[in-house]
């Protein structure tokens, strides 16, 4: 028996658009975060959680109907992101992985903080002035990281 992918295991596109939708929500709150997301279009949360849903293995909406991972890049460059800005979108998204009652087992967790990690300090990378994109720049595959995902032995 294959393991899930981590999009099955943390509930699919329903409990990333809750996860998304309570982030967001905060975000505009949080002094250190709502300047960067202040003309963030009202799909935005949306648009992520399909974007990361596919990351996870979860159907490919965000590359057939947003423009997939060069999209994404191209939504941060010259946005000068900081380190400050980058850990503490992290944990403001933790935070809210527990609030959306995103599964807390290590293995899912760590997975997901590994992929959060990852891809936050490609977006601080890619938010230069000078950032390039590339156009080909196939979608990120994340999986569990660790041999047999939530069916150790």
């Amino acid at each position: 028996m294959s393991p899930p992918t981590l999009f099955d295991w943390i509930g699919g596109a329903p409990a990333l658009a809750t996860w998304f939708r309570i982030f967001y929500d905060r975000v505009h709150q949080d002094p250190e975060l709502a300047p960067i997301f202040a003309h963030a279009p009202p799909d935005h949360a949306a648009h992520v959680a399909a974007f990361v849903g596919e990351v996870l293995g979860g159907p490919a909406v965000h590359s057939q109907t947003l423009g997939g991972h060069p999209v994404m890049i191209r939504k941060h460059v010259g946005r000068s992101l900081t380190e400050a800005q980058r850990r503490r979108w992290i944990g403001l998204l933790l935070d809210c992985a527990d609030e959306a009652s995103l599964p807390s087992d290590p293995e899912s967790r760590s997975a997901l903080v590994a992929y959060l990690e990852w891809g936050s300090r490609l977006a601080v990378i890619n938010s230069t002035p000078s950032a390039v994109v590339e156009e080909n720049q196939p979608m990120p595959k994340w999986g569990w990281g660790v041999p047999g995902g939530p069916y150790r032995k």
